[in-house]
């Protein structure tokens, strides 16, 4: 059974796990509903403002409660999409007996090669935190970042949390304009912005982490089980 620690921020646990079903559906072809995996979900409220500072001990306390209940539930490991989150992924990994998914890397992985200029789409603490920036640099990528997109994507953020959605994609379709005369690939790298970025581009390579996470979710399930045919290659 698949674990799923959501709720950071609400709007996006519906998606991620859409996404599930849609990698289930691509990677090995479920088509009637005894072809998908049990998921165990758990939304999890945390103490996150856009606009202010991060308690890091109430938000590490928060994420981690959450891990422990959801493991008690019996699930064999667990994804949490949220890219803040995984500023406390070493103290999570060892506060549960199940494995944990990691996001970053899983995202990493996933960038072109012949990426040049990349934008990293997140909120302040993530991108405060160097979760990306290291290992973007360790890999040879060219990382623009600019105080005028941070600005948009928080004022992003703020309007789905708001539920203002259509408020959220005109400030998305005017700050789009920008980043497409600059850069080549953008990692979105906050699951609340999948609201706005979840659209074919073709100004823009996006590596959306909700779903590098989502197909590494169905990877782990498949590892796990006798579902996938002996000798076929999981795509």
């Amino acid at each position: 059974m698949i674990g799923i620690l959501a709720g950071m921020g609400p709007k996006s646990t519906g998606p991620f796990v859409d996404k599930i079903v849609d990698e289930c559906q691509k990677i090995y072809g479920a088509t009637n509903d005894i072809d998908f995996p049990h998921m165990m979900i758990y939304s999890c409220p945390t103490p996150f403002y856009v606009d202010k500072p991060i308690n890091h001990t109430d938000m590490e306390m928060a994420i981690t409660n959450g891990a422990q209940r959801l493991e008690k539930t019996g699930v064999d490991f667990i994804a949490i999409p949220c890219n803040t989150a995984h500023i406390y992924f070493n103290q999570l990994k060892n506060s549960v007996s199940v494995p944990l998914l990691n996001m970053v890397d899983e995202t990493i992985m996933k960038i072109p090669k012949n990426t040049k200029k990349v934008a990293l789409l997140a909120t302040n603490p993530t991108v405060q935190s160097g979760l990306f920036q290291e290992s973007l640099l360790k890999h040879g990528f060219d990382l623009i970042h600019k105080n005028s997109w941070q600005t948009y994507v928080n004022k992003i953020i703020v309007k789905i949390k708001q539920g203002q959605i259509n408020e959220s994609q005109y400030i998305w379709d005017e700050f789009y304009s920008e980043l497409a005369e600059t850069i080549d690939t953008a990692i979105i790298a906050c699951t609340d912005l999948n609201v706005v970025t979840d659209k074919k581009s073709s100004d823009i390579y996006f590596v959306d982490s909700s779903t590098c996470l989502a197909q590494a979710v169905v990877h782990k399930y498949l590892s796990l089980t006798e579902r996938w045919p002996k000798g076929e290659e999981i795509k």
